[in-house]
C-alpha cells in the first residue's frame, strides 16, 4: 500500500517516530508534516532525536497564526492538491489537531480510506476544538484505531461499527518506552532550569481556551506563581504572545522559570524526574500518566478520563485553591497499565491491511 501520514505538532512527531519504521518494513509511506505548530530547526530537532524520518514533504505555510477556522482551511486547500497529485491508497492521521481534521477531510472527499490513530477519545465538551476535531474525524474515518477499551466503547455510543473498530493501546507507550532510558540519563535540561530531581513542577499551557482570554491568562498566572515549588515553564510560542500582548510577561517571568520551547528528549527529561505536571495539553497527560508523575490538569475535562479515574490526575480549570491542594495529594499506591503493552504501532501497521484496495 502507498499511505500518506500527515503530522504537523510535537506530539504527532513522537507518535509517527513508534509508528513510522514498521510501517515502512510493509508498506510504502509519504511523510507530510503540515507545520502547524513548530518552524523547521524544532522539527529538525524531533527528527534527530526521535530517530524517526524526515517528512517527505513540508507544507511551509506558516501555519502557526490564525484562527481555528483559517487554519483547517489553508491545510485543506494544500492537503488537497497534494492528495489529488500523489492518490494514495490510504492516509493515516494521529490524535485532534487542525492538521488531523484537514487531512481527514480532504482524504474523505477524495474517497480515500482514512486510518485515525487514537480514535474514540472524548472530553464531551464540544465548546473544545479539539473535540470537534476528535468527532467529525472518527466519523468519516474507515478505520479506527483506538487506545483503549473505553475509546471503543464511546463510539459504540455514536453507532460506529465494531468492524472499524480496533483497539490496538497507545503508540504513546510505544514511544516513552524509547525515550524514558536515553531521557533518564541526560541532567542537562535540569541543569538549564537549575532544578533537581523531584523538586520542581513542570508546566505546559498553550490551549486556546487557557491562554486566548486574558482574564483567564491573568488567573493561569497567578496561579503558577503560587506554587510552592520551583516551577518550570517551556513557554509555547502562542502563549508567549499572549502573555506579551496581556501585559502579563514580565510578572510571569519574575515568579517561574521559563524555556524555550523544547525538543522531545529534554521535554521528557524534565517530565520524568518532575514532582508533578501541570499541564492543560491532553498528550502531556498522559506522559505523565505513563512517567508515573502525578498530573493536574488544567481543564474541567478531559479525553482521558482513565487517568482520573485512577486517582494520578485531577482537573482543576483554573483553581489556584484545588491546583495546590491537588499537588500535595499522596499517590495512588498502584498505576494500572490503562494503554496496552508498547506494541501499538506493530497492530497498526497490521490494521491497515483492513484498507488495502
Amino acid at each position: 500500500m502507498r499511505i500518506v501520514t500527515v503530522i504537523g505538532n510535537r506530539p504527532q512527531f513522537v507518535k509517527a517516530a513508534a509508528v513510522s519504521g514498521p510501517l515502512r518494513e510493509e508498506h510504502e509511506e509519504l511523510l507530510v508534516n503540515t507545520g502547524q505548530h513548530y518552524d523547521d530547526e524544532l522539527s529538525a530537532i524531533f527528527v534527530r532525536e526521535l530517530e524517526m524520518p524526515a517528512p517527505d514533504i513540508d507544507l511551509g505555510l506558516g501555519l502557526g497564526g490564525g484562527s481555528n477556522t483559517e487554519q483547517t482551511a489553508r491545510m485543506l486547500g494544500a492537503l488537497g492538491d497534494l492528495l489529488r497529485e500523489e492518490r494514495p491508497d490510504a492516509v493515516l492521521v494521529y490524535g485532534d489537531t487542525n492538521s488531523t481534521l484537514a487531512a481527514a477531510l480532504a482524504a474523505a472527499q477524495a474517497r480515500i480510506p482514512v486510518a485515525h490513530v487514537e480514535a474514540g477519545m472524548r472530553s464531551f465538551d464540544r465548546a473544545m476544538p479539539e473535540e470537534l476535531n476528535r468527532v467529525v474525524t472518527d466519523h468519516v474515518s474507515g478505520l479506527l484505531l483506538v487506545p483503549s477499551q473505553n475509546a471503543a466503547d464511546n463510539l459504540a455510543r455514536e453507532g460506529i461499527a465494531d468492524t472499524a473498530v480496533q483497539v490496538v493501546g497507545d503508540v504513546m507507550v510505544d514511544a516513552a518506552r524509547l525515550l524514558a532510558p536515553r531521557a533518564r540519563a541526560d541532567d542537562s535540561p535540569l541543569e538549564q532550569a537549575g532544578v533537581a530531581p523531584g523538586e520542581y513542577v513542570l508546566v505546559t499551557a498553550h490551549r486556546a481556551g487557557t491562554v486566548d482570554d486574558p482574564q483567564r491568562l491573568a488567573r493561569l498566572v497567578e496561579l503558577l506563581a503560587g506554587v510552592e515549588l520551583p516551577v518550570v515553564l517551556p513557554l509555547h510560542p502562542r502563549t508567549r504572545a499572549r502573555l506579551d500582548a496581556a501585559g502579563l510577561l514580565a510578572r510571569l517571568e519574575g515568579a517561574v522559570t521559563l524555556l524555550p520551547p523544547l525538543g522531545p528528549l529534554a521535554f521528557a527529561a524534565l517530565l520524568t524526574r518532575a514532582r508533578a505536571v501541570l499541564t492543560d495539553s491532553g498528550g502531556v497527560q498522559k506522559e505523565a500518566y505513563l512517567a508515573g508523575v502525578p498530573c493536574v490538569t488544567l481543564r474541567d475535562s478531559t479525553e482521558w478520563v482513565e487517568t482520573v479515574e485512577t486517582g494520578w490526575n485531577v482537573l482543576v480549570d483554573l483553581d489556584a485553591t484545588a491546583a495546590y491542594a491537588a499537588l500535595r495529594q499522596t499517590l495512588p499506591a498502584q498505576r494500572p497499565q490503562l494503554y496496552g503493552d508498547g506494541h501499538a504501532a506493530d497492530r497498526v501497521v497490521t490494521a491497515m491491511t483492513r484498507l488495502s484496495p
